[in-house]
């Protein structure tokens, strides 16, 4: 067995240990019927992505549940893949070619994917590698691509399938559109920015009233040409006399109705609003009631058509939008002009405006809603935070058909076909089921010399739905097979991010039960059971780190300075279930600081005495002598099954950060603190040395399999340094963990009121301490306290003297009563008190007390302010609650205290 060197260094064990897993394939899961399976599907990250902090926190859970399951017992299964980011990728790649100053269009369709796939494989799941330096324990045989031909074929299937149910249509709809890329884009592609512009308020004259105007007012002055109507609310009393009347459009002058329509805020502006339907999706649902015809005036490119007008067609946007400002003041149309800031959407990829867009796009008609909102609502699928449910059913219950179709090159083509001579661009309904003008199907037409296929590819999300089954094989029934589809399906957890619930969770929902064992119950067709969702990292400022903002620190370079296990438990524990995080680098070094005191504690105990049979729980209980615990042995073990008991209610209620917290505090506190301190002078003594030994060993060995999820390499680097595995065997593949009511069953009966005396005592020592350094005196200095306490009282400080004047620094503790001469309580206990007699200065005494008290008053306001803010109560886990409870009580008995040993120094 090697000794524990002197210092821990990270990347050596990294890079050994991730190695030795790999080899020795320890993170495949096969199904086994023997065990109950444990399936995670990883959010596949974009091909073209490398690592954030919010893959860092969103893997690390994962890979921590894992691991925990693993630990359990079950056969785990965590499915690795990328996503092929039709739109991303293709801008990459387009950015590529501007260098050789060409374009998509120069090589040509076939040409283009050639090179998307070339660069694919030259540089694309970079993502996966860094991952894996975090410690992934995912099953990367299985890795999955979105455009891998078996994956591909189930998109494709899926397309015609719903078209064939009558799901899927084709019609002109609004839709959000990059006039850079030339493509529809989803909600989730497009950045809302505050941008500084301005506001026209523009005057619109009746036709039968000369003289007469309406106002309304309007960023988009250019988009005039394309106005329709000028509509107000039916109840605005201010209009109901012209009401079906007309004006003079100004630019590219017409008569247009003013019309009435609820949709009108009476309180914006003048209360009237320009209906510009091919422009704006509120304007465009308005036309669609009031059977309005859209003009459009925007070229793709955004550029201003013939229909705006000569004196703006040809001009790019915001050209127009200058020149049609000049044109309205000349006019005497232009009221006036005013700086305004509004929220403007951009295009992800390309960082330019939106345009929204009436555009022809293959639609779908979501299936089994109902059915996606029975999953959720009873339980067959549960959210943590549960507040996301509400926000899950609340969208099913005002769901939008969904744009699936994408004017790039790089994605699943969509498997139509148009013969030749059709104009797809005037086709009806009834022309897409003419087979003489439209072919549907995975195939294609036997003849494609006569066809021509549809341009447009799938949305990137039409393939990533089905992402839980499709990495699965399905549904190729022999892949289904190989894969272990029935096995494994439905998942059991997956953790994504909020912003994606309805892009991707309730999509993948309907999926499932769209399409997977039509006919059975319905928890055996949905995806998962659970879905964890993660919290945004934010700056000290609450800002959304970003590369963008330069304001979120490299993973890897963390990895670096502190250690993928130093990084691991940092985020962790920074991170309470569901809540946004303030990113604190501190705690990520609190994280290093953590595995440096575990690392010192094992090679405490290695250095204090030859290690025994630790091959086994068994063979370190077989050396465990009850009948010799003294109160810290009872202690230590009750705090030991305690932290089992917590962390195994963390981890069902996906309370990862308690679980961490709830560990460092057992560790740190418990037992280093305190049990290995006073073990000092029991490994002093042959009758006890052998004893606290065995303790320390089923102590540290139970640490390690509570800890290997959170911190994998370090945990197995000490189990094997400290015997507790075989040569061949692994912490994280053949280990169970005992849970308490095992250990408790192998004869470890705790006496609980010696330790919960103990817990007394540390309580105590804690606080002098604390009083200590109040004082600005060291730790170690030596001084003098007197109890004041009952007979019964007294006689447990007087059994526990030794162990109180090391813990405290104290040269004596004598019994005695409280001296009138400017006492200072430390603390207390019961009906009894521990006293450090105040031999300085009183009135300085007071002047320092006085501080303390009103900074107290100033804490105990915000955490009272934190309990009654009804947004903090109603989303906060209830394990924060209470800590933030617990706190209060704190922080207001410490000020009673204060302000007792104030009026007693008079």
């Amino acid at each position: 067995m090697a000794s524990i060197t002197k210092s821990y260094e990270s990347r050596d064990v990294e890079k050994k240990w991730y190695a030795a897993w790999l080899e020795a394939g320890c993170f495949a899961g096969k199904a086994n019927p023997v065990k109950k399976p444990y399936t995670i599907m990883i959010p596949p990250p974009n091909v073209t992505g490398v690592l954030t902090m919010g893959h860092v926190l969103n893997n690390t859970i994962q890979d921590i549940l894992i691991r925990r399951a693993r630990l359990e017992g079950r056969e785990a299964l965590w499915l690795p893949g990328t996503d092929h980011a039709g739109i991303a990728t293709q801008t990459v790649v387009e950015k590529e070619l501007r260098k050789e100053k060409k374009t998509r269009h120069d090589l040509g369709r076939e040409k283009f994917i050639e090179k998307v796939w070339s660069w694919r494989e030259e540089k694309g799941g970079i993502i996966l590698k860094q991952l894996q330096g975090l410690g992934a324990s995912a099953d990367w045989s299985r890795t999955q691509f979105t455009m891998d031909p078996a994956y591909s074929q189930a998109v494709l299937k899926v397309f015609v399938d719903l078209y064939g149910k009558g799901h899927i249509y084709r019609g002109k709809r609004m839709v959000n559109w990059c006039p850079a890329s030339l493509t529809a884009l989803s909600d989730e592609e497009v950045d809302m920015r505050p941008t500084k512009g301005t506001i026209y308020q523009i005057r619109y004259e009746l036709v039968d009233q000369p003289g007469r105007f309406i106002e309304v007012k309007t960023t988009r002055p250019e988009t005039i040409p394309g106005d329709v109507a000028i509509a107000v609310h039916p109840d605005d009393p201010r209009y109901t006399d012209i009401v079906g009347q007309k004006v003079w459009r100004p630019l590219n002058r017409t008569q247009i109705p003013i019309i009435a329509d609820a949709a009108v805020d009476k309180e914006f502006g003048s209360g009237a609003l320009k209906i510009t339907p091919a422009h704006d999706k509120v304007d465009f649902e308005v036309g669609q009631r009031h059977k309005l015809v859209p003009i459009d005036v925007l070229t793709p490119d955004a550029k201003l058509n013939e229909l705006a007008g000569p004196e703006l067609a040809g001009l790019e946007r915001f050209a127009g939008r200058k020149k049609a400002a000049e044109l309205l003041k000349d006019l005497g149309a232009l009221v006036k002009e005013e700086p305004y800031e509004n929220n403007v959407g951009y295009s992800e990829r390309a960082g330019v405006p939106i345009e929204p867009r009436l555009t022809w796009q293959w639609w779908l008609r979501y299936p089994k809603v109902e059915e996606a909102k029975t999953a959720v609502r009873d339980g067959h699928i549960k959210f943590y935070p549960d507040r996301w449910s509400k926000v899950y059913l609340h969208w099913l219950e005002n769901i939008q058909d969904w744009c699936i179709s994408r004017q790039v090159w790089w994605g699943h083509r969509i498997p139509v076909w148009y013969a030749k001579g059709v104009d797809k661009e005037t086709l009806t309904e009834a022309d897409l089921l003419d087979p003489t003008k439209v072919h549907i199907s995975l195939e294609g037409p036997a003849d494609k010399t006569n066809w021509t296929q549809e341009s447009d590819v799938l949305d990137t999300w039409a393939s990533s739905w089905l992402w839980p089954f499709a990495t699965l094989g399905w549904p190729d029934k022999d892949a289904m097979e190989k894969a272990g589809f029935d096995y494994f399906y439905p998942t059991s957890t997956l953790v994504t991010g909020p912003d994606i619930i309805f892009f991707w969770v309730a999509r993948m929902i309907m999926a499932g039960l769209e399409f997977i064992r039509p006919g059975e119950l319905l928890s055996r067709r949905i995806p998962f059971k659970n879905v964890y969702f993660t919290g945004i990292i934010r700056d000290q400022q609450g800002r959304k780190m970003s590369k963008s903002l330069g304001n979120s620190p490299d993973p890897l370079d963390l990895i670096e300075k502190y250690g993928a296990d130093g990084l691991r438990f940092g985020i962790i524990s920074i991170a309470p279930q569901g809540q946004d995080i303030r990113f604190q680098e501190e705690r990520i070094e609190g994280g290093k600081n953590f595995c440096n005191k575990l690392w010192n504690a094992s090679r405490f105990r290695q250095m204090s005495g030859e290690m025994a049979d630790n091959s086994s729980i068994g063979a370190i209980l077989a050396r465990v002598e009850p009948a010799k615990f003294d109160a810290d042995d009872h202690a230590i073990m009750d705090r030991l099954l305690s932290t089992t008991r917590e962390v195994d209610r963390a981890f069902t209620e996906f309370e990862f950060s308690a679980a961490v917290q709830t560990l460092y505090g057992f560790f740190w506190n418990d037992f280093c603190d305190w049990y290995v301190e006073v073990s000092k002078a029991k490994l002093q003594d042959p009758e006890t040395k052998a004893n606290c030994l065995a303790i320390q060993d089923l102590v540290l060995r139970q640490t390690l399999v509570l800890l290997h999820p959170f911190t994998p390499f370090i945990t197995e680097e000490l189990w094997h340094l400290l015997g507790y595995g075989a040569e061949g065997t692994y912490l994280m593949r053949d280990v169970r963990l005992d849970n308490p009511s095992q250990l408790a069953g192998r004869g470890l009966q705790i006496d609980h009121n010696a330790a919960a005396q103990v817990g007394h005592l540390k309580a105590v020592v804690s606080q002098v301490r604390a009083f200590k350094a109040e004082q600005g005196e060291a730790a170690s200095k030596v001084s003098e306290f007197v109890v004041e306490a009952p007979d019964h009282h007294w006689a447990v400080v007087e059994a526990n003297l030794a162990k109180l004047k090391r813990m405290v620094g104290a040269a004596s503790i004598t019994r005695g009563a409280m001296s009138a001469n400017a006492p200072a309580t430390v603390t207390l206990f019961g009906s009894w008190n521990l006293i450090k007699q105040l031999k300085g200065d009183p009135a300085v005494e007071k002047v320092r007390l006085q501080k303390e008290i009103e900074a107290m008053a100033k804490h105990i306001a915000g955490t009272q302010a934190r309990l009654s803010n009804e947004a903090f109560v109603s989303k906060a886990p209830p394990a924060v609650l209470d800590g933030a409870r617990k706190q209060l009580a704190d922080q207001q008995a410490k000020k009673a205290e204060l302000e007792r040993l104030l009026a007693a120094l008079g």
